[in-house]
């Protein structure tokens, strides 16, 4: 579960190490966000050669959390660390690598794009 001030990861190669929410999409009384849920972000911290700017406002799709998420099935999946990926406005991401698992759940709430740049669909 993320929520407003939660400082998570950048999953992707467009050099931010750190993304600040600001908010989540979804209406005004969304509080926290889970894995899929698209999240207003301001970048802390870049690479010296990065895409993007420090103290940027940028739209992130949230990859990983470290609450678990239950599925369909009854298992449930859980990741180490809270992560995200900067993406446009259209759903397509930013970078051109992503690090680290991605859940299924992403490829079926039509970012197919983004599940096929991880090295990993769990």
């Amino acid at each position: 579960m993320i929520q407003l001030r939660s400082i998570i990861k950048s999953a992707d190669n467009t050099g931010a190490k750190k993304l600040k929410v600001i908010h989540v999409y979804g209406g005004s009384q969304k509080k926290f966000g889970h894995i899929g849920d698209t999240l207003n972000c301001v970048i802390t911290g870049v690479n010296s050669e990065a895409l993007v700017k420090d103290h940027e406002l940028a739209r992130g799709l949230l990859i990983r959390t470290r609450k678990e998420k239950k599925r369909a099935d009854g298992s449930y999946i859980r990741f180490d660390d809270n992560a995200a990926v900067l993406i446009d406005k259209d759903g397509n991401p930013l970078g051109t690598r992503i690090f680290g698992p991605v859940p299924r759940e992403i490829k079926e709430l039509g970012y197919a794009k983004i599940a096929s740049l991880a090295p990993e669909v769990l």
